[in-house]
């Protein structure tokens, strides 16, 4: 198994982890600003609890002053003893509440989404660095939904653990104290019962409640990940006639979120419910007691009121324990994914001390090279051959004779497990990736173009280059002309994954990109394999002058597009069958000679079809080539 299969959860049952995670970016070392803004919000929630306890004090006020019991003298000034003023105050004071409560949220606003913000560019980053075995194994529907998710769970959490956790505690201790001073230890056990039942019963349910949210969000992700792989493959689609087989797939997917959503909110009612009965039996229970306290003459009316009106402002942050408790272990089973992604371990890093890759003249090395992407499936047994400086080396084969992974291995997107592969005498193991990929030129069968403009997309190959440098290398790549033609030009979108241009026209962009970055070394990766006779030869024609006294490895299906190569090598079954000139390859009779063979028949009978398809559509009446 690999490193990237050793992942752990962020949820795995220790939500403090998660939160120790996050608080980074809660506490950002490297913006005094945000921690200032983090400190003053603070500072006015606390400020803001304070008035808040001085609401329901207010009440109690009011209310015995109407009712002629109020006795104030050394609480308040003489000038608030008044039942209107002290009507006045009490709103007053509600408004300032919540006015203090709109400035926090203001100031902490930027904290929260400069979080979001770094957490997300932390891990499309970290995306970028896994290797292609991540990717080839991932799904990318799902992959975006997670991050898209995660993201917003991320806010959730930030902004609920230092604005409403630590004070909902702050509140309800100040509340308990307050009943204990001034009424009693029975009300404060009363209140310490009814939290705790509170508190447990809302953990329980909302425990509960998570198995079913993880439900729905993996009904969701596999809605989303075929919805976009069928729409990714739209054509397909169409060639087989199956858009009611995907419909059906999608619906399948929805169906199963419509069950889990339902429950989800049905449980929500069942929490909603249980929690206000157990508040509503608490708060009946104290309102009783203060009611025979009040029929005793023990307490006055405005004591009711008072009792009452606190616990009506200790049920908001009750609610929002249930409620934060819930958010944020939503949002914690939403981000868990996202830190197990960016848990997992890059399978290609570099090493220690890695140098900057010195081109002197380009000269590549393959030594003994031995490479299996599974352990009970070797690739290559032992290759070793050499691309001379300035040379082109051809390496063909029958398919899964191991020829892209060559490729792949000097890009470095997987290290070989044997022998070494060097550029003028430096093992690419001990290299900046960095460094090695901007020295290699990449043009591959199947071009994926960005869906932006033709400027974008061979500008690509250099961020920096200037429109005229673009034009150079569209010419340069036989392009210049079509792009002209078209009534955009260079600005004209070439749609999604390029789909807007024909296979030819694509390939054009690949080489231009690739001419722009000027590498000093070349691979083609069966660059024209995909292409008609006709348009290979034109894309032939320029492949020539860009590899010209450059370092070219071309990895190729079809022979005729190695002739000019200075050695080919012939793998087959991992190792190395035949090497040679061309001619020298035919000379032998072997391997080569008889794909060579297979290869020529095959064209010669597709030009015989397309003469005879050509004199139908003349008119002309023709012996038909014997059917095969």
């Amino acid at each position: 198994m690999t490193d990237q299969k050793k992942t752990v959860s962020a949820d795995a049952g220790n939500p403090l982890r998660t939160i120790l995670h996050l608080w980074p970016y809660m506490w950002p070392s490297d913006r005094a600003d945000l921690k200032m803004r983090v400190v003053w919000a603070t500072v006015i929630l606390l400020i803001a609890k304070v008035v808040l306890l001085l609401v329901p004090y207010f009440f109690k006020w009011a209310t015995d002053a109407l009712n002629g019991r109020a006795d104030m003298s050394g609480v308040l000034p003489t000038v608030m003893t008044g039942a209107l003023m002290l009507v006045v105050a009490y709103n007053l004071a509600r408004l300032l509440q919540a006015g203090l409560n709109q400035l926090r949220d203001a100031l902490f606003a930027s904290v929260g989404q400069h979080a979001v913000r770094q957490l997300a560019y932390r891990t499309f980053v970290h995306m970028h660095q896994l290797s292609l075995r991540f990717h080839l194994e991932r799904r990318t529907g799902g992959l975006s939904r997670i991050i898209e998710r995660g993201t917003k769970g991320i806010e959730t959490i930030v902004r609920f653990t230092i604005l409403n956790t630590v004070p909902t505690l702050i509140e309800f201790l100040l509340t308990a104290a307050i009943f204990w001073w001034g009424y009693g230890f029975s009300y404060l056990l009363v209140t310490a019962v009814t939290v705790a039942v509170y508190i447990w019963f809302t953990v329980k349910a909302s425990d509960w409640r998570i198995s079913i949210r993880r439900s729905m969000n993996d009904s969701d992700t596999d809605a989303n990940t075929k919805a976009i792989d069928s729409l990714l493959n739209f054509e397909t689609v169409k060639y087989f006639g199956n858009e009611q087989m995907e419909a059906t797939r999608f619906d399948q997917s929805m169906a199963r979120y419509e069950k889990a959503a339902t429950q989800v909110w049905t449980s929500l009612g069942w929490l909603n419910f249980g929690q206000a009965v157990i508040f509503g039996l608490g708060t009946a229970i104290m309102m009783i007691m203060s009611a025979l306290a009040v029929q005793r003459g023990e307490q006055t009316i405005g004591d009711f009121v008072f009792i009452n009106a606190m616990l009506m402002q200790l049920s908001i942050p009750l609610n929002f324990i249930g409620f934060v408790y819930r958010e944020i272990r939503q949002g914690l089973t939403d981000i868990e994914q996202m830190f197990d992604l960016l848990e997992v371990q890059a399978e290609v890093v570099d090493c220690p001390g890695a140098r900057e890759l010195a081109i002197d003249k380009g000269a590549i090395v393959f030594k003994d090279v031995h490479f299996a992407y599974d352990p009970a499936r070797p690739i290559l047994k032992g290759i070793s051959f050499e691309v001379p400086a300035g040379k082109t080396v051809a390496v063909v084969g029958p398919s899964g004779a191991g020829k892209s992974t060559l490729s792949r291995l000097l890009y470095r997107f997987y290290d070989v497990q044997q022998g070494s592969i060097t550029i003028d005498g430096q093992d690419v193991r001990s290299l900046t990736q960095k460094s090695l990929r901007a020295a290699i030129g990449m043009v591959p069968q199947d071009t994926v173009l960005f869906n932006d403009t033709i400027a974008y997309n061979i500008r690509y190959g250099r961020t920096s280059a200037s429109q005229a440098e673009v034009e150079a290398a569209a010419d340069i790549a036989q392009i210049g002309t079509f792009i002209e033609t078209l009534p955009e030009g260079y600005d004209a979108m070439v749609g999604e994954r390029g789909l807007k241009l024909s296979g030819g026209e694509k390939q054009r962009v690949a080489i231009a990109r690739t001419v722009l970055k000027s590498p000093p070394i070349l691979i083609l990766d069966e660059a024209t394999s995909a292409l008609d006779t006709r348009t290979e030869q034109e894309i032939q024609a320029a492949l020539d002058i860009v590899s010209r006294n450059r370092t070219t490895l071309v990895i190729a299906h079809r022979l005729s597009t190695v002739i000019q190569a200075d050695e080919i090598i012939v793998l087959k079954d991992g190792v190395i069958a035949e090497r040679g000139t061309h001619g020298e390859l035919i000379d032998r009779d072997g391997l080569y000679a008889s794909m060579w063979s297979r290869q020529r028949e095959a064209t010669q009978a597709a030009e015989q079809l397309k003469k005879v398809q050509d004199e139908d559509d003349l008119g002309i009446v023709t012996r038909r080539p014997p059917a095969v």
